[in-house]
């Protein structure tokens, strides 16, 4: 049993999710023009509702559906497929792996689909860093026990851009765990998503500033 194992999130916490969303808007309208853009949006969300994560390549999939005699929808996964995601990994992100590292056990603690999610952390460079350990959930909060399985500890840091995912984790867990809210990306500035729901631990404006925080020891 680790005395601490940190537990990461990816989008928005390790990498610029918002940025890749943007780049993939812009070029779907470049390349299909505003209407296909805007209908792949609807079905991601749609998707996403149901789902409770986000899955690109489904949304694609479903879109193909729709229109299944235009060849052109074949190549958006290949620009999916083909992003580069290293680009994207925050400022200061791979330093704060390392330094999660020195001081127990960094692991990978994401929300996502089975075959895109996976191949973002590889691209990315993330899942090398992290050697491997990683675990990838529908709705990670509901999973603490399996987490605790794979990576048993008497103490967890969660580190995440979503202050709802670290108020549910806090309420489970407890003392066992410290949250740390990094304030970055769309749903870390969602006023109105933030309403109502308590602080996290730890407070840090980006991923870079990380390292300043406490030891844990």
């Amino acid at each position: 049993m680790a005395e601490t194992v940190f537990l990461f999130d990816v989008d928005n916490t390790l990498l610029d999710n918002d940025r890749v969303q943007g780049d993939l808007g812009a070029h779907l309208a470049a390349a299909y023009g505003d209407a296909t853009r805007d209908r792949y949006w609807a079905i991601f969300e749609q998707l996403r509702s149901e789902l409770g994560y986000a899955d690109y390549l489904g949304a694609l999939e479903r879109y193909r559906l729709e229109d299944m005699h235009d060849p052109k929808l074949l190549w958006m996964a290949t620009w999916l497929v083909d992003y580069p995601f290293a680009d994207r990994v925050y400022p200061g992100a791979l330093d704060a792996v390392r330094h999660a590292q020195s001081l127990g056990e960094a692991v990978i603690l994401s929300d996502g689909d089975a075959v895109f999610q996976p191949v973002k952390l590889a691209r990315s460079g993330l899942g090398h860093a992290f050697g491997g350990r990683a675990l990838i959930y529908i709705h990670k909060e509901q999973e603490l026990d399996d987490v605790a399985r794979w990576h048993p500890a008497r103490r967890y840091v969660m580190i995440d851009d979503k202050l709802r995912i670290l108020a549910a984790i806090k309420k489970i867990w407890g003392d066992k765990v410290v949250t740390i809210f990094v304030k970055q990306g769309h749903y870390a500035h969602d006023t109105a998503a933030l309403v109502g729901l308590p602080r996290a631990d730890l407070e840090i404006d980006s991923i870079a500033d990380f390292e300043e925080l406490a030891n844990f020891r």
